[in-house]
């Protein structure tokens, strides 16, 4: 389309990339500006006389590097957080350096923050066939008050999944469904709390998020150290818990995996002390460079619950978890719901039962595990590139790196100075304990599922830029 001034070199090749380039180009420089419609892209491979697979192929990479969003029947825009980028251009003496004590960005142009999924790439279409076929199924008598352990159909389903992905120990009978890990955990610290136990121990690091909850059920949270191995149990044992909750796929904020050995003494442990783990199943999902690990669920089902959801395979706002716990337990869960909130809702279940057992899930995910590696190449590479001296961990799994600072550098003010360059991270001072936050090492956790490959490589030099200029203590 000729107003759109896309510029196109038949000589060079490459179509695509230069149809891509040439909206990159527009947007940095502010001529296309957030929330503008494009033409569709049968329109534009005609006004461009090129085919329509040439647009298209641009519009699904400009879409997964964050540049466009498309919704039926409202077409294809310019992303509402896409801007005019300031560092299109290379940066030119002292003035380009940002500055140390400037004011920070209100909103960050690169948004690294850990914990968040691609949101644009929740299945619409996928999710929305699932919803209809519940609709058109489900009995009416379905749709009275559920049973608070949940649908049987998704238990079902779960079940199945779970013993083939993860291999789990799990039949519908110990499947609770619950609203995310958040409320299966804020439910199991509470009979926790009421069949006596005083403590609950976490990793440490962990995330800040879960405390006051934890907190709140009136347990004494207590901080047990993280190695390269996974979760100390010589520590653990010390603590005088005989509740853990870990992560053991994927520690967070680390990214340990936790190895053989410490898993067969975590097990060992919650058998001399008549314990209990919580087994947060976090990233699992999303593994890249290793072979798959099972859950400590599959090898002591008796004294592990596994806490799982669809917050970060398809969205937060689902609000769609499970606890697989042992028939003991699973019954308290079910009738802590029946007695504090009645269950989840029922149509929802139903959703994600056929989306399960249609394939619809397993498909999703094969795509974003092919989506999120490239993005951890990405943002890994740059990190490399631009951050001299890091060093990246927990990339083999997850959707978010574990970065080292170089030395000297001080954690707070690398944060301060890459949000005023644009780049939101999070430091991994806050999720240690006051007694072991100035021992660690300086590092970073950072985000990469939101942002495309380009977007990450710029802020990764954003990143180095702010660390030269004034982030080293």
């Amino acid at each position: 389309m000729t107003d759109l001034h896309l510029p196109l070199d038949r000589t060079a090749g490459r179509l695509s990339a230069q149809i891509a380039a040439g909206f990159r180009s527009a947007v940095r420089s502010g001529r296309l500006t957030a929330g503008t419609r494009l033409p569709s892209s049968r329109d534009l491979a005609r006004d461009m006389d090129v085919s329509r697979g040439v647009v298209v192929a641009a519009y699904e990479q400009l879409t997964a590097e964050g540049f466009l969003v498309a919704r039926r029947g409202d077409g294809t825009r310019i992303a509402p957080l896409a801007r005019p980028d300031e560092t299109s251009a290379p940066p030119t003496g002292p003035a380009a350096a940002p500055a140390p004590d400037g004011p920070a960005e209100a909103v960050p142009r690169f948004d690294l923050w850990p914990g968040q999924p691609d949101l644009s790439a929740f299945p619409r279409d996928r999710w929305l066939a699932a919803v209809r076929a519940a609709l058109r199924t489900v009995p009416h008598e379905a749709l009275a008050y559920p049973d608070p352990a949940g649908v049987p159909a998704l238990r079902t389903e779960l079940a199945g999944y779970l013993s083939r992905v993860r291999a789990a120990h799990a039949d519908a009978g110990r499947v609770v469904i619950m609203n995310g890990v958040a409320h299966g955990l804020s439910a199991l610290a509470g009979l926790l709390r009421a069949a006596g136990h005083t403590a609950l121990a976490v990793e440490d690091p962990t995330s800040v998020r879960q405390l006051p909850a934890l907190a709140a059920s009136g347990l004494r949270v207590v901080r047990v150290p993280v190695d390269r191995d996974g979760v100390d149990v010589d520590a653990l044992a010390a603590s005088g818990a005989r509740a853990v909750l870990v992560t053991p796929a994927h520690q967070y904020p680390t990214g340990v995996v936790l190895s053989a050995c410490r898993r067969a003494e975590l097990i060992a442990w919650s058998r001399t002390v008549d314990g209990l783990i919580i087994e947060d199943d976090y990233d699992a999902e999303f593994r890249y460079d290793r072979e798959p690990v099972g859950c400590l669920q599959g090898v002591e089902p008796d004294r592990v619950v596994l806490l799982g959801s669809v917050s970060k395979s398809l969205a937060p706002a689902l609000r769609l978890g499970w606890a697989v716990a042992p028939p003991p337990v699973a019954e308290r869960l079910r009738l802590h719901r029946a007695r504090t909130d009645l269950g989840s809702p029922v149509l929802e279940q139903h959703a994600l039962a056929e989306f399960i057992r249609g394939g619809a899930y397993d498909r999703h995910l094969r795509t974003m595990r092919r989506r999120y590696r490239a993005r951890r190449d990405a943002l890994a590479d740059a990190i490399r590139a631009h951050v001299p001296g890091a060093v990246v961990r927990g990339v083999s799994a997850g959707i978010h790196l574990y970065v080292e600072l170089p030395p000297g550098c001080d954690e707070d003010r690398v944060v301060a100075a890459a949000g005023r360059a644009g780049v939101a991270v999070a430091g991994a001072r806050s999720m240690r304990s006051s007694g072991r936050a100035d021992a660690a090492p300086p590092a970073l956790v950072l985000g990469y599922a939101r942002l495309g490959e380009a977007r990450l490589a710029t802020a990764a030099e954003l990143l180095g830029r702010a660390i030269a200029h004034g982030a080293r203590g």
